[in-house]
């Protein structure tokens, strides 16, 4: 019989009720920022909430985010109008929506301090621990990277809006991406005069979000109570961020 590894490991020291506290509202006041002020986001504050995004879980460890800083206005520029040329073509999608859709504000790329495009790089096929059934995984493990940003953002007293109204090829090619690479967001990043109450999406009435009691199930599915597809259009379905 083989000895067992031993991991090194940390005490199990709980949080204060304090820490706990900061935890949740920075959970529950993060919004999805569309709307900026300018300024900037010192190099130090930025370093640390990449950090953050770092040490986000990834399926088998593989890691698969990379961050590229944006500092050209004009590649700033050219990105703006890829995600315009996408929001006409969502909106011409959304039918009888589309002319509240041409109304929302879906993107601060030339307004905040900080842009920066998150992507995944080639050869994630190679990573097949955790994948080999689920290779979406790869892109799960990014949004979690995602997530850690934006909750870190909102801790230092940042805003963020992830961007994903955008051709990833498009995007891929103006950035020089290798093949194989794949954009998954454009992070507006920086300075705001003030949060959204509630999320944006649901503040201008385009969705709110779905009481958490529709989403859960005991042992097997069962979606009896779940809120029909079309109350969703109707803005009784979905969750804004």
């Amino acid at each position: 019989m083989s000895e067992a590894h031993s991991t090194p490991t940390i005490p199990a020291t709980p949080f204060t009720e304090a820490e706990r506290a900061a935890v949740y509202r920075a959970i529950y006041e993060r919004r999805d920022m569309r709307h900026f002020a300018g300024g900037q986001v010192a190099d130090d504050v930025l370093l640390r909430l990449l950090r953050a995004a770092h040490h986000a879980p990834s399926v088998g460890f593989m890691q698969p985010w990379r961050f590229i800083r944006v500092k050209s206005v004009d590649l700033r520029k050219q990105i703006h109008a890829l995600v315009e040329e996408e929001r006409v073509r969502t909106a011409h999608a959304m039918g009888e929506r589309e002319e509240d859709f041409m109304k929302l504000k879906v993107q601060g790329v030339l307004d905040a301090a900080e842009v920066l495009v998150v992507a995944m790089p080639p050869g994630r096929e190679k990573h097949i621990f955790g994948r080999r059934t689920l290779p979406e995984m790869d892109i799960a493990s990014t949004a979690c990277a995602i997530q850690n940003l934006w909750l870190a953002a909102r801790a230092e007293g940042l805003g963020m809006g992830w961007v994903s109204i955008f051709d990833p090829l498009q995007l891929a090619k103006l950035l020089q991406m290798p093949d194989g690479a794949h954009p998954l967001g454009v992070l507006c990043l920086g300075p705001v005069d003030a949060y959204y109450a509630a999320p944006m999406l649901q503040q201008e009435k385009w969705a709110c979000r779905a009481p958490l009691e529709d989403m859960l199930m005991d042992d097997v599915w069962d979606d009896s109570s779940a809120v029909p597809s079309n109350a969703a259009a109707a803005g009784k379905g979905q969750t804004g961020t």
